[in-house]
């Protein structure tokens, strides 16, 4: 028995006529006759009852109809299904997200993912460091990265998918909080929040950078895990911080935001993936992120 045979008998049983069948199958009537014979012979069971004037199931052959139907129906969803793996429209997706596009772009890519790729389920890691996704990329434990340059690795490939303008964050009432912009310069003697150092944060690295060259080192008062709790504890007075312009989609009661004067005045977003371990969700989402 193959399947040609179950197409053969489903398009005359619900035909219920051979020459009707035949033409809806764009074969001769004669062949098709012998294939339903041969599978009557194959399983010792009359499924049709033929006349000169009408073909009828037999209780048997409206029994083995319905299951035929279940068979071909399958068959085809999986044929469907394996197409939408193949070409990124079905499967998994998990995305890393440093801490300033959690909040602004992540919602947004994944209600379009939701909407373009609904076959694909995604899963999302927030507030995670650049060297963290890193890490994550190559455990498996994401599939695409959205982090801070600099990327120095020979084995992950990124594209730059937008620049952030960087902007102090400073408490309500902050003596800067009036200018239109605030120099480096001017933070000479602020207090500093900032994500932890020591290369787990791209963000710990600009302030350093951009205070060095302005020459002096910055008075770190407070290093946090997650941007939220960064701009919580500047709502609560406890000090500055340079952050990226999205950070402000966060919303927290207390915070002013100013455009930052300094050299380089934006920072990037990068999409990274693995080299050797491009997938065609992770191609989609790519197009999707693109998009938006």
């Amino acid at each position: 028995m193959e399947l040609r045979h179950l197409r053969y008998f489903r398009a005359v049983a619900e035909e219920l006529h051979f020459g009707r069948a035949a033409e809806r199958l764009h074969i001769a009537q004669p062949p098709l006759s012998q294939q339903i014979r041969q599978l009557e012979d194959e399983l010792g069971v009359r499924l049709l009852n033929r006349s000169t004037r009408r073909v009828e199931l037999t209780p048997a052959g409206i029994d083995y109809l319905q299951r035929t139907i279940a068979i071909l129906d399958a068959v085809d969803a999986a044929g469907r299904h394996a197409q939408q793996i193949a070409e990124g429209r079905r499967g998994q997706l998990t995305i890393g997200c440093v801490g300033s596009a959690t909040y602004s772009l992540l919602p947004r890519l994944v209600r379009a993912l939701r909407e373009q790729l609904p076959g694909v389920d995604v899963g999302v890691r927030g507030e995670m460091s650049a060297p963290a996704q890193l890490t994550a990329l190559r455990v498996g434990e994401i599939d695409l990265a959205l982090l801070r340059p600099p990327v120095e690795a020979a084995d992950v490939e990124f594209e730059t998918i937008r620049s952030d303008r960087l902007m102090i964050a400073l408490p309500d009432g902050h003596p800067l909080s009036s200018s239109e912009t605030v120099d480096v310069d001017e933070l000479r003697d602020a207090d500093f929040i900032t994500h932890v150092g020591h290369g787990r944060s791209v963000m710990n690295g600009v302030l350093v950078s951009l205070c060095t060259a302005a020459g002096f080192v910055p008075r770190i008062r407070h290093e946090v895990e997650e941007t939220s709790t960064l701009v919580t504890l500047v709502a609560a007075g406890l000090g500055v911080a340079i952050v990226p312009e999205p950070t402000s989609a966060l919303g927290v009661a207390g915070v002013t935001y100013r455009p930052l004067d300094a050299e380089p005045a934006e920072i990037d977003l990068l999409a990274a993936r693995l080299r050797d371990r491009h997938s065609p969700i992770t191609t989609q989402a790519l197009d999707v992120l693109r998009q938006i």
